[in-house]
């Protein structure tokens, strides 16, 4: 009989609710994408959400643009945590589509953008929202096939032992000891 592989998603799944709130949150999607030559092309990307749909900012003529625009597979992580007890992510797969015409919602998405990564009179707000507009920088729709998520934040850290030397001062707290 075939032992079945145990993982994080398993046994502390991050799903429905909980996982948008933690994707919303979350500052910095790492995306990878498959180049022409087979190659694997990754970098952390800007992103927002909106109705449990992820956008992403790009520049037009990047590399994630152009493999989005030509199909090609992808995937990408949120992920956060330190140690065993804080560590969380969702890990999804799928396709981007490239937003084309819907100014509305453009015009949104930017709004969040601007709201999420910076704020009035913020210092850089100015020169990366005119960069954009040098570079063609357009909003692509991330399409889940599938998103895997995990939160090790839900599960009870075990029990260790622990060896720590009080300070005199701290005594037995029963009532009425002095």
């Amino acid at each position: 009989m075939a032992v079945q592989e145990i993982t994080a998603s398993m046994t502390a799944p991050l799903r429905g609710a909980k996982r948008w709130a933690y994707i919303t949150r979350a500052s910095t999607l790492r995306v990878a994408t498959t180049c022409e030559d087979g190659s694997i092309y990754l970098s952390p990307v800007w992103f927002v959400v909106q109705d449990k749909h992820i956008y992403l900012s790009l520049d037009a003529a990047g590399r994630h643009a152009v493999n989005f625009r030509q199909r090609r597979p992808m995937a990408a992580l949120i992920d956060s945590g330190d140690e065993y007890a804080t560590v969380a992510g969702v890990r999804i797969i799928g396709e981007a589509e490239e937003i084309v015409g819907d100014e509305p919602l453009i015009s949104r998405l930017q709004e969040l953008l601007f709201e999420k990564y910076f704020y009035v009179d913020h210092p850089y707000a100015e020169a990366y929202f005119e960069f954009g507009e040098a570079a063609g920088r357009k909003f692509f729709e991330l399409v889940p096939e599938r998103m895997i998520g995990w939160d090790s934040r839900e599960v009870t850290t075990p029990q260790v032992p622990e060896a720590r030397v009080l300070p005199d001062v701290v005594t037995d707290r029963r009532l009425g000891a002095k």
